[in-house]
């Protein structure tokens, strides 16, 4: 069932990183990296322009590992990841919500779509 675009918001465990993202949540991402895999994220990917940080920015602390494409962002207070940024194949930032941290969404009700993110 596909679901409308829809405005969500989110963030970490005790509430000092808030952001809001727009987005149709039709199907979710488990990837099997040894990063997603060991947090059990579920991955939606929106554009910049449908995400906004609204509280926290000073809460953040920046983890990168591999590459040093994305930018695994963290609540210095509760340590949850919420969400993560970095570029596409296009250049273009984008970003990446763990649906299990949007408020009111039952992430496991969701359609999954399996990504061997380990095999990279």
């Amino acid at each position: 069932m596909l679901r409308a675009m829809t405005t969500y918001h989110g963030g970490c465990h005790c509430g000092a990183v808030r952001y809001e993202v727009e987005l149709e949540l039709d199907t979710v991402i488990a990837c099997n990296c040894s990063i997603c895999a060991k947090e059990g994220w579920r991955l939606a990917f929106v554009p910049a322009a449908a995400f906004t940080l609204r509280q926290g920015e000073d809460a953040l602390r920046d983890y990168q590992f591999g590459n040093h494409h994305i930018h695994h962002l963290f609540c210095t207070t509760c340590g949850i990841r919420s969400f993560t940024w970095g570029t596409g194949s296009d250049g273009a930032k984008m970003y990446s919500v763990n649906v299990r941290c949007l408020d009111g969404v039952d992430a496991e009700s969701l359609k999954v779509q399996h990504y061997d993110g380990a095999s990279l």
